[in-house]
């Protein structure tokens, strides 16, 4: 656990074959954490090993499971380091690393249980036309159908106290893992906060029938939607 008075925060990031970016990523993170774990989902690319160069804490999956698995792999390793709080983190430099401390900032403070980042609360995103007019809304449908209100229905960039990932196991490896996060969450009645974040869009991972990193195509996510709201 912390030392009293601070609190540790471990910062997780699963990757995708993220060789581009993810060396740049983590030198941007590891100033605002205590440990970052990266856990490198199957990658067939260098993504581990430029990781491994960065001096942090490198899991790898044998293949690739989905980010539902690596940002669960990723949690149980944290609580066993003794994570106060867990920050979930993407590898491919759309969120800025300098947010995290608003991220945490509630926890900290004993504000919130969980914060979840919001890229529709004030700060400007290019978010593509794609995931504004079709996935986010249908994304929103679902959650309501589950009794779930916020304004950012599938944010990758969230923060949980140790009590929260001590109960909430994420069962969904593929991103229907973000409706499952959420279900969880107001199941167990933890304390949520949003907090408005910045996120840059790449022009890659945009596709409706495929994505780069993470392999998460729009027609992949809209499936495990629907199939998030069948099994539960």
């Amino acid at each position: 656990m912390g030392t009293l008075g601070h609190k540790k925060v471990i910062v997780i990031i699963p990757a995708y074959n993220e060789e581009e970016k993810i060396a740049t990523v983590i030198k941007e993170v590891k100033p605002n954490v205590d440990e970052v774990v990266l856990v490198d989902d199957g990658s067939d690319d260098r993504t581990a090993e430029l990781a491994q160069k960065q001096e942090v804490i490198v899991l790898r999956h044998l293949f690739n499971r989905g980010q539902g698995a690596a940002l669960e792999t990723g949690n149980q390793y944290a609580l066993k380091q003794g994570a106060d709080i867990i920050v979930h983190f993407d590898a491919d430099g759309q969120f800025l690393a300098g947010e995290i401390k608003n991220i945490i900032k509630p926890i900290e403070n004993g504000e919130a249980e969980v914060v979840l980042g919001s890229r529709f609360m004030g700060k400007k995103s290019n978010i593509p036309w794609l995931k504004k007019n079709i996935i986010f809304p249908l994304a929103r449908k679902v959650n309501r159908l589950m009794g779930i209100n916020l304004t950012d229905p599938q944010s990758g960039f969230r923060a949980f106290s140790r009590r929260v990932n001590e109960q909430l196991r994420i069962g969904q490896d593929g991103s229907a893992h973000c409706s499952e996060i959420l279900n969880k969450i107001f199941y167990y009645k933890f304390t949520v906060k949003e907090i408005s974040i910045t996120v840059i869009y790449k022009d890659f991972g945009q596709s409706f029938f495929r994505g780069k990193g993470r392999g998460m195509g729009g027609i992949r996510i809209v499936k495990d939607l629907i199939l998030a709201k069948l099994i539960n």
